[in-house]
């Protein structure tokens, strides 16, 4: 599966600051000390409908982490995946009497026309849950036969008993995964298992559903959570720097996945920091497709929006805030990308240098993207009262925006 077009990253004079970001599994912040590569896997789409503000909100929080390890002079290796195959894509498909692999395609289209659009940075490796499944499935015999998964009338479950260090990301109480478990896709409810917790590795085939060929394991099709173990387990190895997606995803996607890759390979962590976006709320409530509360990208994008002004809008709120999407926070944002353009429009202005340097701070503590606009802001409320005489001064806060926020001015 292939991602989308990368917009040029403009180089900066002298080099950034190393990130300093909040891990859930340790609850503080923590410095990022990667090597030469930093490595990143960022959990993608279930394909099913359009990319809304969660999604963009999320995707930016991750790209900003690209960002600023780009501005550090390190490479980036950023894996993502797209889960092609699923519940909720297939219920979509029955109930809109589609065709689930088309689908799932034209969104996961869709999608990257938005990413594109936004000035995401791509990953590297873009990897569909379906082309994913022949590494799959030794990983899931490998944790039958150690006896870290039982089978259950044909599927297969992971024993989460057989990883010592479970529960060390979410750090929640059993009730309290419990009902998250129900909740976001899990069945704890179900008799014969071992634990009500020990999520599916492999769903035995379902009449009228999609299957593969399982080897031992029998026709069918993969969990949720092994699916990300196995793609970045292939793509990026154990101790990686980030496992990143939205809050949600905390438990039970990434507390799963860590524990599968730590009892698969002996070691630990399965990454070195986890890092959660927080939600994007409409009229008081979780944006989300099962609640079709949504405010879609590519509909604002038909409606004329600058996308600049969209990712500015993103970018006004921390990444790990909990936070609503109005008309109002959309107007402040065009309203900001207009008095930036005027700013830097000048043939000459306000010296730039510490500016560059207050934008790098902010990104580097914790990816304070809103102290990084507050700092532009600054420069350009004075920039367009007064001017100034530094002829590279407009061109460097262009180039400054657009390297650092993805901002094009």
């Amino acid at each position: 599966m292939h991602a989308w077009p990368a917009s040029e990253v403009p180089a900066l004079p002298g080099k950034g600051r190393d990130l300093r970001i909040h891990d859930t599994a340790t609850g503080g912040r923590i410095t990022l000390d990667p090597g030469p590569v930093a490595r990143i896997y960022v959990c993608g789409i279930t394909p099913y409908d359009a990319t809304h503000m969660g999604h963009a909100a999320t995707y930016n929080a991750f790209d900003l982490v690209q960002r600023v390890w780009l501005d550090t002079k390190r490479q980036v290796h950023y894996v993502q995946n797209v889960t092609d195959v699923d519940d909720p894509l297939l219920e979509r498909a029955v109930r809109d009497g589609q065709d689930w692999t088309e689908l799932a395609e034209r969104e996961t289209a869709l999608f990257r026309e938005d990413m594109t659009a936004l000035r995401m940075l791509p990953p590297k490796h873009y990897i569909g849950a379906v082309e994913a499944i022949p590494g799959i499935v030794p990983l899931v015999e490998r944790l039958r036969d150690a006896g870290a998964a039982y089978e259950l009338d044909g599927d297969v479950y992971f024993s989460v008993e057989t990883d010592p260090h479970f529960g060390g990301v979410s750090h929640l109480d059993a009730e309290a995964m419990r009902l998250l478990s129900a909740e976001r896709g899990g069945d704890p409810e179900r008799p014969g298992k071992k634990n009500p917790l020990d999520p599916m590795l492999w769903m035995a085939a379902r009449e009228g559903e999609p299957s593969w060929d399982g080897a031992s394991l029998g026709p069918g099709r993969p969990g949720w959570h092994i699916e990300c173990v196995a793609i970045a387990l292939d793509h990026l190895g154990m101790g990686f720097d980030v496992q990143g997606g939205g809050s949600d995803l905390a438990f039970p996607h990434h507390e799963m996945g860590a524990s599968h890759a730590q009892v698969l390979t002996g070691e630990y962590p399965f990454a070195q920091a986890y890092v959660h976006a927080g939600m994007v709320a409409l009229d008081g409530e979780k944006m989300s497709k099962s609640r079709g509360n949504l405010v879609f990208v590519s509909k604002l994008r038909r409606d004329g929006v600058d996308p600049a002004a969209i990712r500015l809008a993103l970018l006004s709120h921390h990444y790990r805030s909990d936070w609503e999407w109005t008309d109002q926070v959309l107007a402040d944002a065009v309203e900001r990308l207009a008095r930036w353009r005027s700013a830097v429009s000048r043939p000459d202005g306000l010296p730039a240098e510490a500016l560059v340097d207050e934008v790098r701070e902010a990104l580097a503590d914790d990816l304070d993207a809103p102290a990084a606009l507050a700092a532009v802001d600054r420069w350009a409320e004075r920039q367009n009262a007064e001017g100034g005489t530094d002829e590279g001064a407009p061109g460097l806060v262009s180039r400054t925006v657009d390297a650092l926020l993805g901002v094009a001015l």
